[in-house]
């Protein structure tokens, strides 16, 4: 079988650019629409937002349970992969790349603010961060809901701790509360997390 390239969605503003870019990183499950609509909503701001599907090696997003996908990946394997999505908005002309994500891309967005080469990272809801601690090479933002069922209040903490004054946790807020369409979105959090980021790119990414 002939290995592929790095597949992606991509969207941006419409007639010439450059314009700053977005790495979109998807949940646990892989790419979704609710994915792609976000892309879409950065495209409406003024980025470049492409979304890479990282389980591609393995068939691709919903090829199989989360929890099997998530145990084929290599965690160097994925930055290069996330690395290789940023090239894409280099070669459209993106002067500065940022990096966001949500779940499983929560996480490596702080992954890819300690080892790669972005210019501002938001992560949203990763589980894993605590076990990555380490210091961001750019400037970082993340954000929790005081209610995930699947990240322990403890771990939060942990972040907060260890990042004071870059963590925004919504108190009544659960996992995948930004996830429109869905049983776990909080439209006041998601509304604030998203002028949130959106002032925080303006800041970082400009």
């Amino acid at each position: 079988m002939t290995d592929i390239a790095l597949p992606y969605f991509l969207a941006r503003p419409r007639g010439e650019g450059p314009w700053p870019g977005v790495v979109v990183i998807h949940e646990a499950n892989g790419i979704s629409p609710q994915l792609l609509r976000v892309c879409q909503r950065l495209a409406g701001e003024g980025y470049a937002a492409v979304a890479p599907d990282l389980f591609f090696r393995s068939g691709g997003s919903e090829a199989a349970d989360y929890g099997t996908l998530l145990g084929t990946v290599n965690p160097s394997g994925l930055l290069d992969d996330i690395g290789e999505a940023a090239t894409r908005l280099r070669e459209l002309g993106a002067t500065s790349v940022g990096i966001t994500g949500f779940c499983f891309g929560g996480t490596q967005s702080y992954r890819a603010a300690l080892h790669g080469s972005f210019d501002a990272a938001a992560g949203f809801y990763g589980s894993g961060i605590p076990r990555e601690f380490g210091e961001p090479s750019c400037p970082t933002i993340l954000f929790f809901g005081g209610k995930d069922e699947y990240i322990p209040s403890a771990d939060i903490e942990a972040v907060v701790a260890r990042h004071p004054g870059i963590v925004t946790v919504y108190p009544e807020a659960g996992h995948g509360f930004m996830r429109d369409g869905s049983e776990s979105y909080d439209g006041s959090a998601a509304a604030d997390a998203w002028a949130r980021l959106l002032a925080f790119f303006a800041a970082n990414l400009h």
